[in-house]
């Protein structure tokens, strides 16, 4: 019984290792080069490929940056291809992008596979990296002359695209502003100041500014007569072109007999000047009611006496 159990084992064992032997027997790998000859600087393709059973577990090597003086470029993406004749079986390729910038021939080592059944190992590869060859009789010149690139306004733009828009954009703030400041509504202040006025309403203002500062009130009774007559004497040589400044009242009325003043502004504008000469030249002190009513007659005198606008006639009144 004891030598029926161990001759059991013995080919149960045997079962065993034919069994992984022959798996390993079914996985096959494979290392392989494109070009096995080139120029220094150029590229191939390097395959490391493993053809097995479906769902194999199997680990491939790792190839990184580089094997020696052969520097991987590029990791490919990997390729699974199914046996047309044995659909069980497929082949699995990593590929990689090599070159090398040292001439000679180099020697890629054996890539090792790790199955459950051991380790699988591919063979060796030679390659050579020829130098390029320099004709030494002929001068140094560009292999390809340089290419002429167009550049045009729309590429300029594109380029420079941020500065244009500021620069855009403050000439319209610009444009914007100087719009503002022409088109905005004048306000009062402005439109006074810009306002052309007559000799009569300089007169009347002139004529309301001394009235406010209450010179007769505080006792500057002369002074107050000398600036009422010089504003009246000023507004009388401009309307009736006299030289009223440098007359007397007897010679400024000589003066305007021919004016075409009324006989009531002719009063008003003698009871003012009398007034005024016997004020500043003879002393006398007139009452409230006389240094109010001189004011007032000054603005009666110019109002009556001001240039009325003619109003515009109409085509058929005017004369033919």
């Amino acid at each position: 019984m004891k030598n029926y159990f161990k001759v059991t084992l013995l080919f149960i064992s045997l079962l065993m290792g034919f069994g992984f032997k022959a798996n390993a027997q079914y996985v096959k790998v494979e290392s392989r080069i494109d070009r096995m000859s080139m120029p220094i600087g150029d590229q191939t393709i390097l395959h490391v490929s493993a053809n097995m059973p479906l769902k194999t577990d199997i680990t491939f090597p790792e190839i990184v940056d580089s094997i020696g003086k052969v520097k991987i470029v590029k990791s490919l993406k990997a390729d699974t291809v199914v046996d047309k004749n044995n659909p069980n079986l497929e082949t699995i390729s990593h590929n990689y992008t090599v070159t090398s910038f040292d001439t000679g021939v180099y020697v890629l080592p054996q890539f090792t596979f790790h199955t459950k059944a051991g380790d699988i190992k591919t063979g060796t590869i030679t390659l050579q990296i020829k130098s390029v060859p320099v004709d030494t009789t002929k001068a140094f010149y560009d292999i390809k002359e340089p290419i002429a690139v167009s550049y045009n306004l729309w590429d300029w733009l594109k380029d420079h695209w941020i500065a244009v828009v500021i620069v855009l954009a403050i000439i319209l703030i610009i444009l914007g502003i100087v719009y503002y400041i022409k088109n905005k509504p004048k306000t009062v202040e402005q439109v006074e100041a810009a306002r052309v006025y007559t000799i009569d309403e300089i007169a009347i203002i002139k004529l309301n500014e001394l009235n406010d500062r209450k010179l007769w009130q505080q006792g500057d009774i002369k002074l107050y007569y000398i600036e009422l007559t010089e504003i009246l004497r000023d507004y009388l040589e401009k309307r009736y072109n006299i030289q009223a400044h440098e007359q007397t009242t007897d010679q400024i009325f000589d003066g305007l007999k021919n004016k075409g003043l009324t006989k009531e502004s002719r009063n008003i504008l003698f009871q003012i000047l009398k007034l005024a000469d016997l004020v500043k030249f003879a002393k006398q002190q007139p009452t409230d009611y006389e240094n109010e009513q001189s004011i007032e007659n000054a603005i009666i005198f110019i109002q009556q006496t001001r240039v009325v606008p003619q109003p515009v006639q109409n085509k058929e009144e005017l004369p033919k």
